[in-house]
């Protein structure tokens, strides 16, 4: 240990007659704890919000979205067979999206119909359901009010959409299009019944309130598409790497064919959670700030105890850089204690959150009924190492205090 480390440390543990001087520490080491705490705490909230709702949208959204322009034929599957040879790409999957009206007695709904493939697409939405979507593709029995049988196709319906039909699983709704089917009588909006066989709920209002499923082929029929399709869902292996897949995946596909991808969808909505973290972050900040300054004035009251010390220090040999050490050891030390009970402190509030779930929101007001929680090692320690460099930056100001002091002067007034 060298002697600088030894001496402040020394020094951080004051005798009974520097009493104050030892409270003024310990407040500024509980500062530095509860700064990295809340710090930590925040920030873990922050990026469980920003991972669930990401979850949520994935789970509805592709990763990669591959747009057909109106009217043009699409060769589907030899454009998925050269998507699915991508680097990164792991599933690729037709689909046919249209505008509809729902309607069940009295009750209509606007909403975006998507035919998906039910064995498996590039969306998460059987998780949603709580179930398979094998039920898509079959045909299934309604008796009729007469007596009668029919067999209707499946659909699945948003949360908010159901409660807005007031329909539940079996029951059948009737879906208009608004894009008319000619006849010698004149345009008749194009009318098909199907039966709700799941609701999904996935949290997102614009997506409970505006979406419904069908299988492909049934969209195909009812939009009178034949063997066309609207474009292609890319699921990824990692999507935080969409934006380098996308380009990749625009060499593969005809020219004037528009690839986008879930994040250029929801950038505005990702790009203000990261300002909303960035803010909570700097402000939270001023705790370790303020702490910060009673780490000056502890170290400038035990510059003021020790200048017979330092005199003498001084008088053995001991270099003004030594002298400077000793202080910068203190500060250092100050703050490292404090980022280490902070972090543990953190961690243990984190876990106590996840797992007993002990803050319950509004489930009128959130999308989440308890707050969700990601803790992320980089963010812990990128908050310990702020934190110890801001206490290492207040010592500078009493150690270079310290290290200009004259033996001579301190000896000749004392």
């Amino acid at each position: 240990m060298s002697f600088p480390l030894f001496i402040g440390l020394r020094y951080l543990r004051a005798r009974k007659r520097e009493a104050s001087l030892s409270l003024i520490g310990i407040v500024a080491t509980v500062g530095i704890a509860l700064g990295v705490m809340t710090l930590n705490v925040v920030l873990s909230v922050m990026s469980g919000f920003e991972s669930d709702l990401r979850d949520r949208i994935l789970g509805l959204t592709p990763h990669v979205t591959i747009d057909v322009p109106l009217g043009r034929m699409l060769a589907a599957p030899d454009l998925i067979t050269r998507v699915e040879e991508v680097d990164g790409v792991a599933a690729a999957a037709p689909f046919v999206v249209g505008q509809v009206v729902l309607s069940s007695g009295d009750e209509l709904a606007g909403v975006e119909l998507r035919g998906v493939d039910a064995e498996g697409g590039a969306t998460d939405l059987a998780r949603h359901v709580g179930g398979d979507l094998s039920d898509l593709a079959l045909d299934h029995s309604l008796e009729e009010i007469d007596g009668g049988l029919v067999r209707l196709p499946g659909i699945v319906l948003g949360r908010e959409v159901a409660a807005q039909l007031r329909v539940t699983e079996g029951d059948p709704v009737t879906v208009v299009s608004p894009q008319g089917m000619p006849t010698a009588l004149g345009t008749v909006p194009r009318v098909r019944r199907f039966l709700v066989v799941g609701v999904f709920r996935s949290g997102m209002s614009e997506y409970d309130a505006t979406r419904a499923f069908v299988h492909l082929p049934e969209a195909q029929r009812f939009f009178r598409l034949g063997e066309q399709v609207s474009g292609v869902e890319v699921r990824l292996d990692d999507p935080r790497e969409a934006a380098a897949a996308t380009r990749r995946i625009a060499t593969v596909v005809e020219v004037g064919v528009r690839v986008s991808n879930w994040m250029e969808t929801n950038g505005t909505l990702f790009s203000a959670l990261q300002l909303e973290k960035t803010v909570y972050f700097v402000v939270l900040l001023l705790i370790v700030l303020v702490a910060a300054f009673n780490i000056v004035a502890t170290l400038i009251m035990v510059v003021m105890n020790k200048r017979k010390d330092i005199a003498v220090l001084k008088s053995m040999g001991a270099e003004s850089r030594d002298i400077a050490a000793i202080f910068v050891w203190s500060g250092l030390l100050i703050g490292l204690i404090g980022a280490l009970s902070g972090s543990i402190a953190g961690l243990v509030l984190c876990w106590a959150l996840e797992r007993y779930e002990f803050v319950q929101l509004p489930p009128d007001v959130f999308y989440v009924s308890t707050l969700p929680v990601e803790m992320s090692a980089v963010s812990f320690l990128g908050v310990s190492l702020v934190a110890l460099c801001i206490c290492v930056a207040a010592s500078v100001y009493p150690a270079t205090r310290a290290a200009r002091l004259a033996p001579v002067d301190v000896i000749r007034h004392e």
